[in-house]
Protein backbone atom coordinates (compact mmCIF):
# COMPACT_ATOMS: atom_id res chain seq x y z
CA UNK A 1 0.00 0.00 0.00
CA UNK A 2 1.50 3.24 -0.96
CA UNK A 3 1.90 5.20 1.65
CA UNK A 4 0.29 9.71 1.19
CA UNK A 5 2.80 11.92 1.83
CA UNK A 6 1.46 14.54 4.51
CA UNK A 7 2.34 18.10 2.62
CA UNK A 8 4.18 20.49 4.98
CA UNK A 9 3.66 23.98 6.04
CA UNK A 10 6.19 25.40 3.76
CA UNK A 11 4.89 23.35 0.79
CA UNK A 12 1.32 24.81 1.18
CA UNK A 13 2.83 28.34 1.34
CA UNK A 14 4.81 27.39 -1.91
CA UNK A 15 1.56 26.78 -3.49
CA UNK A 16 -0.96 29.26 -2.50
CA UNK A 17 1.76 31.46 -3.74
CA UNK A 18 2.39 30.55 -6.89
CA UNK A 19 -1.21 29.04 -7.98
CA UNK A 20 -3.31 32.17 -6.47
CA UNK A 21 -2.69 36.01 -7.29
CA UNK A 22 -5.25 37.44 -5.07
CA UNK A 23 -4.11 37.47 -1.23
CA UNK A 24 -7.39 36.73 -0.24
CA UNK A 25 -7.75 33.92 -2.37
CA UNK A 26 -4.23 32.39 -1.24
CA UNK A 27 -5.12 33.07 2.42
CA UNK A 28 -8.14 31.10 1.75
CA UNK A 29 -6.22 28.43 -0.03
CA UNK A 30 -3.09 28.23 2.94
CA UNK A 31 -5.99 27.68 5.46
CA UNK A 32 -7.68 25.06 3.62
CA UNK A 33 -4.80 23.29 2.76
CA UNK A 34 -4.42 23.66 6.33
CA UNK A 35 -6.79 21.99 7.66
CA UNK A 36 -6.55 19.39 5.29
CA UNK A 37 -3.81 18.01 5.97
CA UNK A 38 -0.80 19.51 9.00
CA UNK A 39 -3.24 20.72 11.55
CA UNK A 40 -2.95 18.56 14.01
CA UNK A 41 -6.12 19.68 16.14
CA UNK A 42 -4.08 19.13 19.40
CA UNK A 43 -4.74 23.11 20.40
CA UNK A 44 -7.51 25.17 20.65
CA UNK A 45 -6.89 28.06 19.50
CA UNK A 46 -5.31 26.60 16.26
CA UNK A 47 -8.00 23.79 15.52
CA UNK A 48 -11.21 26.59 15.98
CA UNK A 49 -9.38 29.71 14.63
CA UNK A 50 -8.42 27.84 11.26
CA UNK A 51 -12.12 26.94 10.96
CA UNK A 52 -13.45 29.75 12.10
CA UNK A 53 -10.68 31.58 9.36
CA UNK A 54 -12.04 29.43 6.61
CA UNK A 55 -15.49 30.40 6.89
CA UNK A 56 -14.59 34.49 7.16
CA UNK A 57 -12.25 33.96 4.32
CA UNK A 58 -14.87 32.21 2.24
CA UNK A 59 -17.36 35.13 2.84
CA UNK A 60 -14.37 37.44 1.64
CA UNK A 61 -13.73 35.75 -1.49
CA UNK A 62 -16.81 34.96 -2.23
CA UNK A 63 -18.30 38.75 -2.12
CA UNK A 64 -20.10 38.38 0.69
CA UNK A 65 -17.41 39.63 3.40
CA UNK A 66 -17.90 42.87 5.70
CA UNK A 67 -15.26 44.92 7.90
CA UNK A 68 -17.01 42.67 10.62
CA UNK A 69 -15.25 39.41 8.82
CA UNK A 70 -11.77 41.13 8.80
CA UNK A 71 -11.84 42.42 11.84
CA UNK A 72 -12.48 38.76 13.13
CA UNK A 73 -10.22 37.28 10.86
CA UNK A 74 -7.56 39.82 12.56
CA UNK A 75 -8.46 38.67 15.81
CA UNK A 76 -8.49 35.17 15.17
CA UNK A 77 -5.34 35.01 13.39
CA UNK A 78 -3.41 36.94 16.30
CA UNK A 79 -4.77 34.84 18.42
CA UNK A 80 -3.28 31.80 17.13
CA UNK A 81 -0.13 33.29 16.72
CA UNK A 82 0.27 34.02 20.15
CA UNK A 83 -1.87 31.14 21.67
CA UNK A 84 -0.90 28.20 19.46
CA UNK A 85 1.41 25.10 20.60
CA UNK A 86 3.33 24.47 17.34
CA UNK A 87 5.29 26.24 15.35
CA UNK A 88 2.54 24.83 12.48
CA UNK A 89 -0.23 27.43 13.92
CA UNK A 90 1.93 30.20 14.36
CA UNK A 91 3.06 30.07 10.57
CA UNK A 92 -0.35 29.61 9.65
CA UNK A 93 -1.39 32.88 11.60
CA UNK A 94 1.70 34.97 10.09
CA UNK A 95 1.20 34.10 6.89
CA UNK A 96 -2.42 35.61 6.69
CA UNK A 97 -1.61 38.56 8.87
CA UNK A 98 1.08 39.39 6.44
CA UNK A 99 -1.16 39.90 3.55
CA UNK A 100 -4.06 41.55 5.45
CA UNK A 101 -1.82 44.43 5.98
CA UNK A 102 -2.43 45.73 2.02
CA UNK A 103 -5.62 47.36 1.42
CA UNK A 104 -6.88 44.11 -0.81
CA UNK A 105 -9.00 42.58 1.94
CA UNK A 106 -11.04 46.26 2.36
CA UNK A 107 -11.69 46.17 -1.26
CA UNK A 108 -13.31 42.82 -1.17
CA UNK A 109 -15.96 44.35 0.95
CA UNK A 110 -16.38 47.01 -1.58
CA UNK A 111 -17.07 44.21 -4.11
CA UNK A 112 -13.78 44.38 -6.07
CA UNK A 113 -10.79 42.58 -6.33
CA UNK A 114 -7.54 44.50 -7.66
CA UNK A 115 -6.38 41.11 -8.80
CA UNK A 116 -9.88 40.20 -11.11
CA UNK A 117 -9.62 36.49 -9.19
CA UNK A 118 -12.13 36.11 -6.99
CA UNK A 119 -15.05 34.60 -8.49
CA UNK A 120 -17.56 36.67 -6.54
CA UNK A 121 -16.44 39.72 -7.32
CA UNK A 122 -16.25 39.27 -11.20
CA UNK A 123 -18.82 39.15 -14.05
CA UNK A 124 -18.43 37.71 -17.81
CA UNK A 125 -20.14 39.89 -20.23
CA UNK A 126 -20.75 39.51 -23.57
CA UNK A 127 -20.39 42.48 -26.19
CA UNK A 128 -23.10 42.55 -28.85
CA UNK A 129 -21.33 44.97 -31.07
CA UNK A 130 -18.36 42.27 -31.28
CA UNK A 131 -20.24 39.05 -30.90
CA UNK A 132 -21.01 37.31 -34.07
CA UNK A 133 -23.01 34.80 -32.73
CA UNK A 134 -21.05 31.51 -33.88
CA UNK A 135 -22.35 29.61 -30.84
CA UNK A 136 -18.70 28.43 -29.76
CA UNK A 137 -19.39 29.61 -25.69
CA UNK A 138 -22.70 28.22 -25.65
CA UNK A 139 -21.33 24.87 -26.67
CA UNK A 140 -18.28 25.19 -24.48
CA UNK A 141 -20.16 26.24 -21.62
CA UNK A 142 -20.92 22.88 -18.95
CA UNK A 143 -23.67 24.89 -16.99
CA UNK A 144 -25.91 26.28 -19.85
CA UNK A 145 -25.10 29.57 -17.86
CA UNK A 146 -25.07 31.28 -21.79
CA UNK A 147 -28.36 31.95 -23.92
CA UNK A 148 -28.70 33.18 -27.57
CA UNK A 149 -29.07 31.58 -31.02
CA UNK A 150 -26.72 30.39 -34.00
CA UNK A 151 -26.56 32.89 -36.65
CA UNK A 152 -28.12 30.85 -39.87
CA UNK A 153 -27.57 31.84 -43.21
CA UNK A 154 -30.71 33.91 -44.80
CA UNK A 155 -32.48 34.54 -41.52
CA UNK A 156 -32.63 37.24 -38.87
CA UNK A 157 -34.54 38.17 -35.82
CA UNK A 158 -32.06 36.53 -33.74
CA UNK A 159 -31.77 36.21 -29.81
CA UNK A 160 -28.71 37.60 -29.00
CA UNK A 161 -26.29 35.90 -26.64
CA UNK A 162 -26.27 36.50 -23.18
CA UNK A 163 -24.43 35.09 -20.10
CA UNK A 164 -27.17 34.18 -16.97
CA UNK A 165 -25.13 35.55 -14.14
CA UNK A 166 -27.14 33.06 -11.88
CA UNK A 167 -25.99 29.97 -13.21
CA UNK A 168 -22.53 30.90 -14.63
CA UNK A 169 -19.45 29.76 -12.26
CA UNK A 170 -16.65 32.32 -13.79
CA UNK A 171 -14.81 29.30 -15.17
CA UNK A 172 -13.26 31.31 -18.09
CA UNK A 173 -13.80 27.93 -20.74
CA UNK A 174 -16.22 31.16 -22.64
CA UNK A 175 -13.14 33.54 -22.77
CA UNK A 176 -10.54 31.19 -24.43
CA UNK A 177 -13.18 29.62 -27.11
CA UNK A 178 -14.60 33.36 -28.20
CA UNK A 179 -12.74 33.72 -31.88
CA UNK A 180 -13.38 38.07 -31.45
CA UNK A 181 -12.88 38.65 -27.95
CA UNK A 182 -16.48 39.20 -27.56
CA UNK A 183 -16.53 37.76 -24.35
CA UNK A 184 -14.94 40.60 -21.53
CA UNK A 185 -14.29 40.12 -17.42
CA UNK A 186 -15.44 42.88 -15.19
CA UNK A 187 -15.95 43.61 -11.75
CA UNK A 188 -19.03 43.02 -10.10
CA UNK A 189 -19.07 46.70 -8.81
CA UNK A 190 -18.71 47.86 -12.97
CA UNK A 191 -20.98 45.59 -14.46
CA UNK A 192 -24.25 45.84 -11.29
CA UNK A 193 -23.27 49.66 -12.55
CA UNK A 194 -23.73 49.63 -16.08
CA UNK A 195 -26.61 46.86 -16.20
CA UNK A 196 -28.77 48.70 -13.56
CA UNK A 197 -32.29 49.81 -14.84
CA UNK A 198 -32.00 53.38 -15.87
CA UNK A 199 -33.09 55.49 -12.93
CA UNK A 200 -31.33 53.67 -10.19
Amino acid sequence: MTEIKEKKVEDIKKEADNTVKCPVGKSLYYITEFLNGPMCGRCFPCEMGTYEARIRLERLVNGEGSEADIKALRKIMNYMLTASMCMKGKNTAKYVLEWMDSDVFDSHTKGECPQMECRGHIRYRIRPELCIMCGDCQDVCKFNAILGEKRKPFLSGYLPFEIRQRRCTRCGECIKVCPTGAIVLESRAVFEKTTAPAGK
